[in-house]
């Protein structure tokens, strides 16, 4: 039994995960994800199984990979560079990991604004490189956030909204009612209603046609001015191009990111050197606590699947 290892947080962080799947027999071949569809393409047909983070498993990857490969088990829960409705129609399994790191994300999105907002990262850089540069930043009390996606993320980003004294709006098609009602938060039905109304934009939507480029030239120009957009879901969800002309024109007052269109992104890529941009390298999830409980589940998920075991997560279904 040959399993590809892409996910390069879980082979970084120590864990009990290492021990369940070196355990297994198996013949483990490790690569540095995400990988590419050229090198997935270069891989596929040689093994049993992908235990893989963000890498591109395409039609094309599927045609190779198949007959052989049993099943996808996706270490984390975006499953959009996965080929879901071919593997459906294939009948491949794939198993992923909701409800094992909302807290991570969520702390990382206030770390992010809190970063943004108080000039955190070129105040502290300064002083690292012997100068005393005081900038005047803002308080995030009493402003408002407007939340897209209001799932196990979205939900914990609300919580530590309102213990700032923020005012919380969401959006989302599957409305938590109960959630909504007891911290009050106020429901929009499209994002265009939003906009006018809140200081702060906090993504977590997963990326579908229906949400890619959701905050784009039209929908920004709506908005008040200086607002702050926060990214800790999928890049796609922003237009890149509007983004940096409304960071140019001050329309938006700042972008904070977790994910880039690219990653690694190219040295020239416009966001790098922006003044009003604050970029991490995908390390929303990336800690000591949520690494090992989702390795963790996707490795069980991957050992109970092939061992005839009822505890796995599935994400499609024929």
């Amino acid at each position: 039994m040959r399993v590809l290892l892409t996910t390069t947080s879980y082979q970084d962080t120590p864990g009990e995960h290492h021990a369940l799947l070196e355990g297994q027999g198996f013949e483990i071949h490790r690569e540095r994800g995400p990988l590419p569809e050229s090198r997935m393409l270069e891989l596929a047909g040689d093994f049993d199984a992908f235990l893989c983070g963000d890498d591109e498993i395409t039609k094309a990857v599927l045609d190779k990979a198949l007959p052989r490969l049993r099943v996808i088990s996706k270490y984390g829960i975006g499953l959009d560079k996965i080929d879901v409705a071919e593997c459906t129609a294939r009948k491949l399994p794939v198993l992923f990991t909701p409800g094992v790191n909302h807290t991570t994300v969520a702390e990382h999105t206030f770390c992010l604004l809190l970063g943004l907002v108080r000039n955190l990262v070129d105040s502290a850089n300064s002083v690292r490189a012997g100068q005393w540069k005081r900038v005047t930043g803002h308080e995030i009390w009493n402003k408002s956030i407007g939340i897209v996606g209001l799932g196990r993320i979205g939900q914990e980003v609300a919580k530590r909204a309102l213990a700032f004294g923020m005012k919380v709006h969401g959006l989302d098609p599957y409305w938590p009612e109960a959630f909504a009602t007891e911290h009050g938060v106020t429901r929009h039905e499209v994002v265009e209603t939003m906009l006018p109304e809140i200081d702060v934009l906090s993504l977590h939507a997963n990326l579908s046609e229906s949400t890619r480029h959701l905050i784009r030239a039209d929908r920004i120009a709506l908005a008040k001015p200086e607002l702050l957009v926060v990214n800790t879901s999928r890049a796609e969800l922003v237009h890149m191009g509007d983004m940096i002309a409304a960071l140019d024109a001050g329309t938006v007052g700042g972008y904070a990111t977790d994910v880039l269109d690219e990653e690694p992104p190219p040295a020239d890529h416009p966001l790098l050197t922006h003044p009003k941009a604050l970029i991490t390298p995908h390390i929303g999830s990336r800690t000591y606590e949520s690494v090992p409980r989702q390795a963790m589940r996707a490795t069980l998920n991957l050992v109970n699947y092939l061992g005839g075991a009822a505890d796995v997560i599935q994400a499609n279904r024929w």
